[in-house]
């Protein structure tokens, strides 16, 4: 009897180990990207780069922006532990002015809110083009 209750114990005590639920985590690189002093209609596109450092593939289900000027792209798959991934922000240069953006990143990880930002300037053409 006393056998089988340690037997039952190691076995409870093994179960409680397995049972430990895996989980995912973002890591960024930077939170923030700045554009610096950019011409008008240049380049707008940019990379957040991220690590799951956790113990769980790590899904992004949604990207957003805090306006329609800025088009964030997430990736489509889950990123595997140790892996690494990308998060495209697309901004409209057409727009001459400061750069203050927000864009919010929700996925399965263990902090499932991440708020990215970029920042900078677009400064108007030559000849006010």
């Amino acid at each position: 009897m006393k056998n089988l209750a340690i037997v039952l114990f190691i076995s409870l005590m093994t179960l409680g180990i397995q049972a430990q639920e895996k989980v995912a985590k973002i890591e960024f690189t930077s939170d923030t990207v700045d554009y610096g002093e950019i011409e008008k209609g240049s380049d707008g596109v940019r990379v957040f780069e991220f690590k799951n450092t956790g113990t769980a593939p790590l899904i992004i289900s949604k990207v957003s922006s805090s306006c329609g000027c800025t088009i964030p792209k997430k990736p489509e798959g889950p990123i595997m532990p140790g892996e690494t991934g990308e998060i495209q922000v697309k901004y409209d240069t057409n727009r001459p002015g400061p750069i203050r953006k927000a864009i919010t990143v929700l996925s399965n990880a263990d902090t499932p809110t991440t708020i990215l930002k970029i920042k900078g300037n677009v400064k108007e053409g030559v000849n006010g083009k």
